[in-house]
């Protein structure tokens, strides 16, 4: 059998491909051989005795699937995992991700004038220091500080009422005592 291994690198250089990638045509050995130059390969090239080979498929179809069902949690059971809790999903991500949705909330309801400052920055140092697990629990003293505050301000209210009202009494009784006392 003839040795193509010029003809080979020939057509490789010809067609810019690595060697791997060229086809030569069994049938038409002698013919091939015969060809000693780029330009006899290129004509070769043409009538189709050498031919540049495909690229190798590496489907991704396999890997598309898999990671899909992982999506819906598939294949992620305790025999699958490799790191830590930590090194999967690090704590640290957990808490940025939790205080920062409390301190949104917080920002928001200081925004719409729904908490006054001194309940914000109260609560901001609570979400701080871990005291909230939760948006909702947050809501939840919200709610509960504001509900106090208003029954303490409403307290006072009644209180200043009274207060007023004594004064009031007190003055009248004092001008009627003064007038008492012309008489």
């Amino acid at each position: 059998m003839v040795s193509l291994k010029l003809q080979k690198r020939l057509a490789a250089s010809v067609l810019k491909c690595g060697k791997r990638k060229i086809w030569l045509d069994p049938n038409e050995i002698n013919e091939i051989s015969l060809a000693n130059s780029r330009r006899n390969i290129a004509r070769l090239e043409k009538d189709g005795l050498i031919m540049k080979k495909p690229t190798v498929v590496h489907s991704r179809n396999r890997v598309r699937e898999r990671n899909a069902a992982k999506s819906k949690g598939r294949h992620t059971g305790v025999g699958k995992r490799r790191g830590t809790a930590n090194a999967r999903l690090p704590f640290k991500v957990i808490w940025m991700r939790r205080v920062r949705v409390l301190r949104r909330l917080l920002h928001k309801m200081r925004d719409a004038k729904k908490i006054d400052k001194h309940i914000y920055h109260a609560l901001y140092l609570h979400a701080k220091g871990n005291q909230f697990k939760n948006k909702r629990v947050l809501l939840e003293t919200i709610h509960t500080m504001k509900s106090e505050h208003a029954k303490t301000k409403a307290l006072a209210d009644q209180a200043e009422a009274k207060k007023s009202r004594a004064r009031a009494r007190l003055a009248k009784r004092a001008l009627k005592e003064q007038k008492k006392s012309e008489q």
